[in-house]
């Protein structure tokens, strides 16, 4: 691809503002500023990265406004792109050279399919696929070797379950959503009662609700709940190794890292951000915007726009100080010591 036909293609999505470069210079691929070989485009986020610049071999660079990059980029012979959203430009970069699989529709001779069930069209079923009665899927969905649906799950136009899920009964999968290998959505929640004979199951008759553009990664789950529904908003992102309780209420645009736990009736605002391994508690709310660091264990309510860190989950500065100061305890144990003893011997 030239780099004239890069720019033309990128330009649509309005992120590029600028550029410079070769109009016939050969664009091969993508790469990272420090894999980059001859032909590549490579990106520089911000300033962090600009010492790169110097070394790279990357051909053509996607960089922020930043005149005294650009100069240093031309000096070199570099092409350049700049938008003030290098890495989101750079992820548009990516889908021109490279598309994941996808296979073609069709159905495999032994996919189990109740009579029930109804597809749209060009749907694509793998081996050994099993599709409960009144199952439906609508236009050019894809479900990967493996993969169980339960009676009674929709899933929505152009999603794709990987290989090896398990989608339960009483689940709704929006359209344009992933579904990774080995995930599990729609399994009864974790719901029982403590009665005089010890627990006791309480049936989980509610609904999990996908929504359009999620994506969901390997060996996640997604319980249903007694009653209601468990609910993940638009275009949020779950990492693998994710736990959502039942009843629990995801916003839209949510990130949501590797391990992290919601226990169930968990409610999140929009554009939340957990890191891995963040445990959110019963029933707690976490308001819209709000960013909890790796670990952070949730307890309470949070308001909105928040950053949180720690166990329990302090305000992010707070909670460096604390850690600073917690490094020093030994130390100011022993100066306490001291200067008791000096008290008691004065005394």
């Amino acid at each position: 691809m030239k780099f004239s036909e890069l720019v033309e293609q990128l330009t649509p999505g309005g992120l590029l503002e600028s550029f410079s470069g070769d109009e016939n210079l050969e664009i091969l691929g993508v790469a990272s500023l420090e894999a980059a070989q001859p032909g590549h485009l490579a990106f520089i986020e911000s300033d962090r990265y600009s010492g790169h610049l110097s070394s790279t071999q990357a051909s053509a660079l996607i960089l922020p406004p930043d005149e005294e990059q650009q100069q240093q980029a031309e000096g070199r012979g570099l092409a350049w792109i700049s938008t003030t959203e290098p890495k989101s430009l750079f992820a548009d970069a990516i889908s021109l050279f490279y598309q994941p699989y996808r296979p073609a529709p069709g159905i495999h001779e032994t996919a189990i399919i109740h009579e029930s069930a109804t597809f749209g069209a060009n749907v694509s079923l793998g081996a050994y696929v099993s599709i409960g009665a009144n199952v439906h899927l609508g236009e050019d969905v894809c479900i990967g070797p493996n993969v169980v649906l339960y009676p009674g799950v929709t899933v929505g136009d152009r999603s794709y379950l990987h290989a090896n899920c398990s989608i339960h009964e009483r689940t709704q999968i929006g359209a344009d959503c992933t579904v990774q290998s080995g995930a599990v959505l729609g399994a009864e929640g974790f719901g029982f009662v403590v009665g005089s004979a010890g627990l006791k199951r309480m049936q989980q008759s509610g609904l999990v609700v996908i929504e359009d553009g999620v994506e969901i990664g390997c060996n996640s789950s997604v319980d249903r709940p007694a009653v209601g529904e468990t609910r993940i908003g638009a275009n949020s992102k779950l990492d693998n190794l994710v736990q959502i309780g039942h009843g629990c209420r995801i916003g839209r645009n949510c990130a949501i890292c590797a391990q992290v736990g919601l226990a169930g009736g968990v409610t999140l605002g929009d554009g939340v951000t957990l890191a891995g391994q963040v445990g959110v508690g019963n029933r707690a709310k976490v308001g819209d915007g709000v960013t909890a660091s790796a670990k952070t264990g949730v307890h309470r309510d949070i308001e909105a726009g928040a950053v949180v860190s720690g166990f329990p989950a302090l305000n992010h500065r707070l909670w460096r100080r604390s850690a600073a100061l917690y490094k020093r305890l030994p130390e100011l144990y022993q100066s306490l010591r001291e200067i008791q003893q000096r008290l008691n011997r004065d005394s």
